[in-house]
């Protein structure tokens, strides 16, 4: 039998019609579900409620229903157990939960029956000095960290180190680095390239730098970089993990990152490569916003 754990985010599956049919389904299918208190309670079915350990520990697999945000929250506490995780796509645009709503139940007949390949996605580490316990804290993210000012806050200066050689202060709004599976997010956004997710690197992207020659720059998996809170009197540096927790940083603080020994274990169930799901979403975002330009080289 197995042990599935399903994880819908309540604000994007409204009354959690999509989730009651899966679990409708799965049921069906003498699957054991388990869900978190929340959804348990609005389903009626506190006999599956679990807790967050325990889903993530005793499930072979992870169905997320939501978006990437989602994906992403799960990501980090699936990693530690080395479960693996399918993604349902609720939101709009979805690198990460790419089974679509229409085909989720013929995705997980596949997975099911066997039919599928997981993917190895690497995760980066962030240590910094932890004043409250006196100590290191430590956190790992699937997409990207960021060290970004305040909202009210003005440029902040930031020293970036490479395996302990000084490479500039970035005087700018913040800085990015991100693993390939993020490098189509946050980075990209501001500017940075995008890294095949099969790929082992890791790209510096500065944010709004306040100079014109600052540009991303592309490191190995093996290297460590580091990064160096300026003196930036009354300004409000945060640390941010795949723009979803955030810690406030102090001067001089050093923040230090590099490849996590733990990975994200993605579900496919298609044969669709990064490049077909990164074209079908460009190609997304255009209808969106109206552009009707060429899509493909024609002949002259």
């Amino acid at each position: 039998m197995k042990k599935i754990g399903l994880l819908p985010n309540i604000k994007k599956d409204i009354g959690l019609t999509n989730t009651a049919m899966i679990l409708d389904w799965l049921t069906k299918k003498n699957c054991a579900v388990n869900l978190l208190e929340t959804p348990a309670k609005i389903l009626n079915r506190s006999d599956l409620q679990k807790n967050e350990d325990e889903i993530y520990r005793d499930s072979d697999f992870i169905i997320v229903l939501g978006g990437d945000g989602t994906f992403l929250s799960a990501s980090r506490n699936a990693a530690i157990y080395d479960t693996p995780i399918l993604g349902i796509n609720l939101g709009t645009l979805g690198f990460l939960a790419e089974v679509e709503k229409k085909s989720s139940l013929e995705a997980l007949q596949k997975v099911l029956d066997g039919e599928y390949a997981v993917e190895q996605r690497m995760m980066l580490e962030a240590s910094v000095y932890d004043r409250q316990k006196d100590g290191e804290k430590k956190l790992i993210c699937l997409n990207d960290i960021g060290i970004t000012r305040g909202s009210l806050s003005r440029i902040i200066d930031l020293k970036i180190f490479i395996n302990d050689n000084f490479v500039d202060d970035y005087p700018a709004d913040g800085i990015i680095i991100s693993t390939p599976t993020g490098s189509t997010g946050y980075n990209l956004s501001a500017g940075g390239p995008i890294l095949d997710p099969n790929t082992n690197m890791m790209v510096i992207t500065p944010i709004c730098p306040h100079s014109l020659y600052a540009r991303s720059i592309v490191v190995s998996d093996g290297d460590v970089i580091k990064v160096q809170i300026g003196e930036n009197f009354g300004c409000d540096v945060i640390l941010t993990i795949d723009g979803q927790m955030g810690y406030h940083l102090s001067n001089n603080d050093v923040v230090t990152i590099k490849k996590s020994h733990y990975k994200t274990s993605l579900i496919k169930t298609s044969n669709y490569s990064f490049f077909d799901i990164l074209r079908k979403k460009i190609v997304g975002i255009r209808s969106e916003i109206g552009y009707e330009g060429e899509t493909s080289v024609k002949d002259s």
